[in-house]
């Protein structure tokens, strides 16, 4: 369920710490679309995917928060305004999800997959953008915009 009030809603983007440059290109739209709609991007703070989509959302005058796997919140990638230091490694992914109101996994490794199978099971919107699997209840986009849009229409929000 979307917030309500003045919350904003907060989009988790998930993806490998690897990317391509064509890869990180998409996490990079996403990232700036959500930030134009007023959404908070939620990432793991490292590279890949992460970094690339909150440099997007900076990009857009978004705010960005980076959910790390370490206690040392310097490791953040530059473009997290607000690096939070877990110290739980991958467990963090649970921190993440929990703390979005939805997920935008593009492509992904290991670490996106048990993000997404926990987003389905609490029953969160998990939209995939060229992701190398097709899980029952992850809904498909083939661009960023059409996977905001998703989000935003699952979430009744409007652009």
């Amino acid at each position: 369920m979307a917030p309500t009030g003045n919350q904003s809603i907060c989009l988790a983007v998930i993806g490998g710490g690897n990317a391509a440059e064509e890869t990180c290109r998409l996490a990079r739209l996403v990232g700036h679309e959500a930030a134009l709609r007023g959404w908070i991007l939620i990432t793991g703070g490292l590279g890949g995917v992460m970094e690339a989509a909150a440099k997007g959302a900076q990009m857009a005058g978004g705010l960005t928060v980076g959910i790390l796997p370490g206690v040392d919140r310097s490791a953040a990638n530059p473009y997290i305004r607000i690096a939070v230091a877990t110290g739980t490694g991958q467990a963090r992914n649970a921190v993440i999800v929990h703390t979005a109101d939805a997920l935008i996994a593009v492509d992904g490794e290991y670490g996106t997959l048990s993000e997404v199978a926990l987003g389905l099971k609490l029953g969160k919107p998990v939209v995939g953008l060229k992701t190398p699997w097709n899980i029952p209840g992850m809904l498909l986009a083939e661009t960023p915009g059409e996977a905001v849009e998703k989000v935003a229409r699952i979430l009744g929000v409007s652009p």
